[in-house]
């Protein structure tokens, strides 16, 4: 992709510019709040025990997709999702503001500290779940179909960029003379002004109505779960899914395992953050050819690879005690699976799904899917029994099972 000018940037219409801007604010603020790596950090720094680090990013993930069933059954009927998404970007906010208030006044209670530091993330992450759809929407409204792709690979490009940026500074501030929590609650800060710019900018979009619909109901969506599962592509589907997802176990200690066993210092977490968002825009570009000759299956098939590859990554680097640097490799690993999925998972999904149940499909899927997203909490568990290295090895063993089963992914899609 050509670097932007400011003249390329104005020649974009002014919601699809709105649009991009929320996209490199939010990518920003991923960099200061990157839950595998600096909350997971701080969580650690407060010495908390790994089923609670597990349960960090399950909360993030988990918490997202979970109410997506609940939110399309609502939103769908609305002529302006818009408003949703901004009541949504509202609790979000306030919640990033808690969290940087309680990082900086309540470390001296490290058990009340993180049981509300917890509660602000688990508000956040259901708002996030009901601002997702109405963004979907909106997009799909004010960003014709043909410029879709260069929409968003220009968020995501320049995004992954400013994401880089924000690692540099994460790493500074750990690397600096500002105390403990106060060199976290900067870090959080920033992510905070960074996400409520973009929250902001995007709720400045100019929304056309939607022609009006007939209301459904929850409990009709809840009543076509079964259906959908009749499906035999949607369900293989969902088996690659759910392993995937158990195989995320090892995901949040990789960061852990670090700091707490191989004793890298704690400025190293910036540089795993510019690892993961560095490599993420050089892997999308590579991701997107191999989905234009390969398909969708063959991605999260060879993506399945890469997430596998992570954490025996770093069971080596750990058993030959190899440097920081060395242990970069996890997390360009799995940056690289990541990206490969995000690209794989959602066309692979769209092309399965029938024009007429497009919505129910991504719900049901969401919602199962999300509720398997916390099984980082039992890695914690079994990390606290038997240590890291069990942890590793059993997500890439589920990996191989889900890199198996994409064998049975329907070949044309």
């Amino acid at each position: 992709m050509p670097l932007m000018t400011p003249a390329s940037f104005r020649a974009w219409d002014r919601n699809e510019r709105l649009g991009i801007l929320n996209g490199w604010a939010v990518f920003t603020g991923d960099g200061f709040l990157n839950v595998s790596v600096v909350v997971v950090g701080f969580a650690a720094r407060l010495g908390a025990p790994n089923w609670v680090i597990g349960l960090l990013p399950a909360i993030a993930a988990g918490g997202w997709m979970l109410p997506q069933l609940l939110v399309a059954a609502r939103v769908r009927s609305l002529p302006f999702k818009l408003p949703v998404y901004r009541s949504a970007a509202l609790v979000r906010t306030g919640t990033y503001v808690a969290m940087v208030l309680i990082a900086a006044l309540l470390t001296d209670s490290p058990a009340l500290c993180l049981t509300l530091f917890v509660l602000a993330m688990l508000l956040n992450a259901l708002a996030s779940g009901v601002s997702g759809l109405p963004f979907l929407e909106v997009v799909s409204k004010t960003v014709p179909s043909a410029r879709r792709p260069r929409f968003f690979g220009t968020r995501n490009l320049y995004g992954g960029l400013l994401a880089f940026g924000a690692g540099l500074l994460v790493r500074w501030i750990l690397a600096s003379d500002l105390p403990f929590p106060l060199n976290y609650a900067l870090i959080f800060a920033l992510g905070t002004a960074a996400f409520t710019f973009g929250y902001w900018v995007f709720g400045l979009v100019t929304e056309p109505a939607d022609p009006p619909l007939a209301r459904q109901g929850t409990r009709a969506e809840f009543r076509a779960i079964p259906a959908t599962l009749r499906d035999p592509h949607f369900r293989a589907f969902l088996i690659v899914r759910l392993l995937l997802a158990a195989a995320s176990m090892s995901e949040p200690f990789f960061a852990v395992n670090a700091l707490r066993e191989l004793n890298y210092p704690a400025a190293t977490l910036g540089v795993f953050v510019m690892a993961l968002t560095g490599a993420a825009p050089l892997s999308n570009v590579v991701w997107q050819r191999v989905a234009e000759r390969k398909g969708s299956r063959r991605i999260i098939r060879y993506a399945s690879v890469f997430y596998g590859l992570a954490p025996l990554y770093a069971i080596a680097v750990g058993a030959l005690g190899l440097n920081a640097w060395a242990y970069l490799g996890v997390f360009v690993l799995s940056s690289v699976a990541t990206q490969g999925f995000n690209l794989g998972h959602t066309n692979h999904l769209l092309n399965i799904a029938p024009e007429d149940a497009r919505s129910r499909y991504i719900g049901t899927l969401n919602t199962l899917v999300g509720a398997a997203l916390f099984t980082p909490v039992i890695g914690g568990l079994l990390a606290d029994r038997v240590g890291y290295t069990p942890v590793f090895a059993v997500s890439g063993l589920l990996c191989a099972a889900a890199w198996w089963q994409c064998g049975k992914l329907r070949r044309d899609a």
